[in-house]
């Protein structure tokens, strides 16, 4: 399916709001837990795990639906569902009222994954870049959390950062409907392509992936929903403002996100397994230096392990690209994020308790830790297969 400009761009900002609406929480739960009555935020942490879990195990029969049902379909229910999920965030009174709207919202974004990176990847000759915009467009939307939760919760209270962007969700929902182009069959009941790997090699790249994508979620996991509270700490009696602070972490993942472009570029052009290993050796050394800074220098290692944790990202998508055919993509991703997303959703639940008994120092060496494990598991990844040649249009013998 041919996708016009104007999907493309709504795709891409799917990601944006898919990221944006799940940290929403975790930017404003400082001053969500004051205006509950607790006295610490960690305390408040392990009630948003629902949203992470469902974000996991949604994706299954997200999948599933994108894969059988229609993928367009799907991203409309995503817009407006969301939408209405933060609204009804927005409006909850006690920290159990919130559990339930968060996990809504998780429920509804565990479409985009397995359904809105298929849809784009299944319209490109040039995977990589695509992925790479995309990661860039995914971590922007975490950049607008820090930097629109912090202009609400200064300017007008933590309510209205679910408020408007629930709204213009919902707008963008009805958007899509009209922009995007009708499919004229789901792409799993689609004629069944010759030849492909082995069914072993296919296993062993599930396999993989799936580890790969538990430990890289992990991290990415326990960063965007610690770094707001990690880097207030850190940064104390040198940026304190709410304002400011959400401005400093926005420039983080602005900064951050644009490596994504840069991989995504790498990834058309060299072969995966190498460049997936060296970026992810570099995410330790990063993480247990940062354990013992503060201040700006603090500030600026933030910087680099985000680089290289962000910059990891694509690889997964880029290894089901060159492996999957798009027919079973979305139900492949969604068993992927199902089992990856559900498994590091606990550490969401976790955050706070933990950085209540050890602190943040040994958050950060044990994210050391598991970006070790990452990399041992890339090891076991297969040579990726040469690209698929261009399709070619008929009657004219260019590609299309």
């Amino acid at each position: 399916m041919l996708l016009n400009r104007p999907t493309r761009l709504l795709l891409n900002l799917g990601h944006t709001f898919d990221h944006m609406f799940l940290l929403i929480f975790a930017t404003a739960v400082s001053a969500i837990a004051a205006d509950f009555g607790f006295e610490r935020w960690e305390d408040l942490m392990p009630y948003s795990a629902g949203a992470f879990l469902l974000f996991g195990v949604g994706s299954l029969p997200a999948g599933r639906l994108g894969d059988l049902w229609g993928r367009r379909a799907m991203m409309i229910i995503f817009f407006v569902g969301i939408g209405c999920a933060s609204l009804l965030a927005a409006f909850t009174q006690n920290a159990w009222q919130m559990a339930a709207a968060l996990t809504l919202v998780g429920a509804f974004s565990a479409i985009y994954h397995p359904v809105g990176i298929p849809m784009l990847l299944a319209a490109t000759e040039r995977p990589g870049i695509t992925i790479g915009v995309n990661g860039l467009a995914g971590n922007l939307g975490l950049a607008a959390a820090a930097l629109i939760t912090g202009f609400f919760v200064q300017l007008g209270g933590w309510r209205m950062a679910f408020i408007a962007p629930g709204v213009v969700s919902i707008a963008l929902g009805w958007y899509f409907a009209r922009v995007a182009p009708a499919e004229i069959e789901a792409p799993g009941r689609r004629p069944v392509v010759a030849g492909g790997l082995s069914r072993a090699t296919l296993v062993r790249v599930f396999i993989v992936m799936t580890l790969t994508a538990i430990t890289g979620s992990l991290l990415f996991n326990l960063t965007t929903n610690g770094n707001a509270e990690l880097l207030r700490e850190r940064m104390q009696g040198v940026v304190e403002e709410p304002a400011l602070l959400g401005a400093l972490l926005a420039a983080v993942y602005v900064v951050a996100a644009c490596s994504q472009i840069v991989v995504g570029r790498l990834i058309d052009r060299f072969p995966v397994k190498p460049l997936y290993l060296c970026i992810v050796l570099c995410q330790a050394p990063l993480l247990a230096l940062a354990a013992h800074l503060e201040g700006w220098s603090f500030y600026a290692l933030t910087i680099g392990f985000m680089v290289v944790i962000f910059g990891s990202i694509p690889f997964v998508e880029g290894v089901s690209v060159r492996y999957v055919d798009d027919r079973i993509r979305s139900r492949v991703s969604g068993m992927r994020l199902a089992v990856s997303f559900g498994v590091s959703s606990f550490a969401v639940w976790l955050l706070g308790p933990a950085v209540k008994s050890a602190g943040f120092d040994a958050l950060l060496l044990a994210m050391a830790a598991v970006s070790l494990c990452t990399a041992a598991f890339i090891v076991f990844l297969p040579p990726a297969p040469a690209p698929p040649p261009p399709r070619v249009a008929p009657g004219d013998g260019k590609p299309a």
